[in-house]
């Protein structure tokens, strides 16, 4: 009797939790889609400046670890 209990207790909280409105349910697309533009902008950027970008890494390696110099 008590396992009945314990699930009509908790098959009623889920069904209050399937018909509540959550207005922090659905952001997920939110932060999918701004990972996806970063990532997007990220390349962009790298495929215009890729060789000046290599070149300023590794100038700033070289000057770290002494190579080169």
């Amino acid at each position: 009797m008590r396992a009945y209990a314990f699930l009509t207790a908790a098959l009623a909280a889920l069904a209050e939790r399937a018909r509540d409105d959550d207005p922090e349910r659905g952001d997920v697309p939110g932060w999918v889609m701004i990972t996806v533009m970063t990532a997007a902008l990220v390349l962009a950027i790298l495929a215009v400046f890729q060789d000046a970008i290599v070149d300023a890494v590794t100038n700033a390696l070289n000057s770290v670890t002494g190579a080169g110099g």
